[in-house]
């Protein structure tokens, strides 16, 4: 379940942040005819992104034997590779995402309704569909309940801390909250790799090349539920194969080069 929420916080604070920009934005330009052409691209990006998960969910319910192996293999891939991507836009992006909103709020006011629901259509289906991506990861991988109750819960909170920064006094510190969260979702994508890789373990489409490089299991049980827990957070395997524990640090390794690289370009960009 903590997955889930995490995610949904993450993924549903963002989008009410784009969402009181936006609104902040129209109100300096005083132009509250535009108020509700973006509530409504939003509410149509929501339901969009609600069908999106649904539709995915079932999809990997449909499967059985070798076919759902592959299909939650390649969901779990591609939502740690959405998943990674998106902590470093985020970590570029955070510092101009207002100054970019509002700028993209007055050149699509220009075109009147039309263009602002355009733009909150496609701000808050872009965090709606990778939403739907991870949640239906996180169902293959655990439990179906658990995940929407958590995704419930996550966005819920989301909402009323979207609220809260803009209708009171309430100030929240966003960049160490998505640096926290960031930190979370590199080790929720690490699980999600690792456990794609066992998929695919288990069809033969990756060697294991050793299949237990050790096995923990009378330790601690993956299928107790501590274990089970650690399994849906960090993708807790007792007894992997090798090629899984080489996903799962070797994504570290790319995380942490990624990040160092990053910051020699800023600290380039910076003396220039």
């Amino acid at each position: 379940m903590l997955p889930s929420y995490i995610l949904s916080l993450r993924e549903g604070l963002e989008a009410a942040l784009i969402i009181g920009i936006v609104l902040g934005a129209l109100r300096q330009m005083r132009r509250g005819d535009l108020v509700i052409p973006v509530w409504i691209g939003a509410g149509s990006a929501a339901l969009l992104s609600l069908l999106a998960a649904i539709l995915l969910t079932r999809l990997g319910l449909e499967f059985e034997g070798p076919a759902e192996v592959i299909f939650e293999g390649l969901t779990m891939l591609l939502a740690a590779g959405i998943l990674t991507w998106m902590i470093f836009w985020m970590a570029r992006q955070s510092r101009n995402i207002k100054a970019d909103l509002e700028s993209g709020v007055q050149q699509a006011s220009r075109n009147g309704k039309r263009g602002l629901f355009v733009l909150a259509f496609i701000a808050i289906l872009r965090e709606g569909v990778e939403l739907a991506l991870f949640l239906t990861a996180s169902a293959v991988s655990s439990d179906t309940t658990q995940t929407i109750l958590g995704a419930l819960l996550g966005l819920g909170t989301a909402v009323l801390l979207g609220w809260s920064l803009f209708a009171t006094t309430v100030r929240l510190d966003l960049r160490r909250f998505f640096q926290v969260t960031g930190f979370l979702l590199i080790l929720f994508a690490a699980g999600l790799l690792a456990h794609g890789v066992h998929e695919f373990n288990e069809i033969g489409w990756i060697p294991a090349i050793i299949e237990h490089v050790w096995d923990v299991n009378p330790i601690l049980d993956e299928n107790s539920i501590f274990g089970q827990i650690l399994k849906s957070l960090l993708g807790y395997n007792g007894n992997p194969s090798l090629t899984e524990v080489l996903a799962y640090f070797g994504y570290y390794v790319a995380i942490l080069v990624g990040v160092r690289a990053a910051n020699q370009r800023v600290h380039l960009v910076a003396q220039n």
